[in-house]
């Protein structure tokens, strides 16, 4: 019987003439300060493709996205974006691969002292230099009225609440108009309805931008609602990956009391 590392193997080759994954994560180990939190993890993610990666605290999931994300370095493995090993790669090019990828933080990440339009602008500034500063503006305009913020960009972080300052995160990862789009538990700390809110929000830009998204998540209805397939992580494996029905008919113990536990 094929193991879930086995199936991810074969899924991350390519058949000939098709195009590359745009996210292949390659037998991935790492390790921080002896205690290994990834074990040779495969996994892929296509174009228009949402993946997302569930596991207990401490089992390696924010830690994928930052090694996606080129923020840290696998010990061994490899982590391809468009076909594009990143392992290494001078500060210039992995820039420049960066720049096709939206982060969207936990915290949101705002800053404090700026505002709602500011913060969506700010990789516009240091990143779009041929802009002009209207069509920043009617870029982050546009932006803020795709996640239903378009009559607070004045705002201060401080002055909206939680869901909405994710929405300002998830904005001005939209910025650059990323390929790839990383979030790292976009419910969370979310009352039930501002989750459902966002959970729409992501499943409405994945339709209309056709993105290859990873999400990390405790949030197994979150999951369930916005990606087609998940992996499960516990110390350092994919104990399972596919779809959300492929995790009820699991006879795995640890499948079943995760479920259970959710």
């Amino acid at each position: 019987m094929a193991t879930a590392y086995d199936i991810a193997v074969k899924q991350a080759e390519p058949e000939q003439d098709s195009p590359a994954p745009f996210v292949v994560v390659e037998k991935v180990y790492k390790s921080f300060d002896g205690h290994r939190v990834l074990n040779g993890i495969s996994l892929r993610v296509d174009q228009g493709e949402t993946l997302a990666v569930l596991g207990r605290s401490g089992t390696g999931k924010s830690v994928l996205l930052r090694l996606i994300i080129g923020l840290d370095t696998p010990d061994s493995g490899a982590i391809r974006i468009h076909g594009q090993a990143i392992a290494g790669l001078a500060l210039d090019r992995m820039g420049e691969i960066r720049k096709k990828m939206g982060f969207v933080f936990q915290q949101a990440a705002l800053y404090d002292s700026l505002s709602v339009q500011e913060n969506v602008a700010f990789p516009l500034e240091h990143h779009r230099r041929d802009m002009s500063k209207s069509e920043r503006t009617d870029r982050v305009r546009q932006l803020l009225a795709e996640v239903g913020l378009d009559g607070d960009i004045d705002k201060m972080p401080s002055d909206i609440s939680g869901g909405m300052q994710k929405r300002v995160g998830l904005a001005r990862a939209l910025a650059l108009e990323p390929e790839i789009l990383l979030l790292d538990e976009p419910t969370a700390g979310l009352d039930p309805i501002s989750s459902a809110e966002i959970d729409e929000l992501i499943l409405k830009l994945q339709r209309e931008r056709r993105m290859a998204s990873v999400v990390v998540t405790h949030d197994l209805h979150s999951a369930r609602t916005i990606a087609g397939r998940l992996a499960l992580l516990n110390e350092g494996d994919v104990v399972i990956e596919g779809t959300f029905e492929d995790l009820q008919q699991s006879e795995i113990g640890f499948v079943k009391e995760f479920l259970k536990q959710s």
